[in-house]
């Protein structure tokens, strides 16, 4: 007696072909169940997991049809060598699904924009989060962490600012000062967020 398994083969034929939809990895069948089987206790979840293994096998059959992308990556290796990933494009999906949650209700316009609105100021548009450091040839952020705001910290040489000259804060390193600026706004805006939400309430 052999202790090889059997696998079932990769073929399969149905009375009415099966239609799919690759974009969500669905497939659908439109043939008829047994009502024999199903009304069978002893046959029901023996021939309910024939016929799923089967559209499954059908369904890996198409998907192995579409056009296969390869590429050598070594994000997330913790050795750091390269790994090759089999990649299959799947084309767009064709059903449409319910959304999970509901339609986010829209939010109350906000102080300012109750008052932009009565005075017809328009919202300057946002250019981004980024800023071109030239002296480094990158893109980096224009506030927080490695911040352009933050350039004044990593000059060994910087120059007094023409409005603090003859005032007391002319002996204060202007690095000091730049970063006592950045802690009022900061402390400013969170003030106006914590007024802002006093007023949804």
């Amino acid at each position: 007696m052999s202790d090889k398994k059997e696998y079932k083969p990769v073929t399969v034929d149905k009375l009415i072909p099966n239609t799919y939809d690759l974009g969500n990895l669905a497939t659908f069948d439109p043939n008829p169940l047994d009502n024999d089987k199903l009304k069978d206790p002893a046959q029901l979840e023996e021939y309910l997991t024939s016929v799923t293994r089967d559209n499954v096998q059908l369904l890996i059959n198409q998907i192995l049809s579409l056009p296969v992308k390869s590429t050598t990556d070594t994000h997330g290796s913790s050795t750091g060598q390269d790994s090759t990933m089999t990649l299959i494009q799947l084309p767009d999906p064709t059903t449409i699904l319910p959304r999970e949650k509901g339609i986010p209700k829209a939010k109350a316009p906000t102080k300012w924009e109750q008052f932009a609105a009565r005075k017809g100021i328009k919202a300057k548009p946002k250019d981004g989060k980024t800023v071109y450091d030239e002296e480094t040839g990158e893109w980096v952020p224009k506030w927080g962490y490695k911040g352009k705001n933050k350039d004044l910290d990593s000059q060994w040489l910087v120059e007094v600012e023409h409005k603090v000259k003859n005032t007391p804060d002319e002996l204060i390193d202007p690095r000091t000062l730049k970063r006592a600026e950045r802690k009022k706004l900061i402390q400013k805006n969170e003030l106006q967020q914590k007024r802002n939400l006093k007023n949804l309430l």
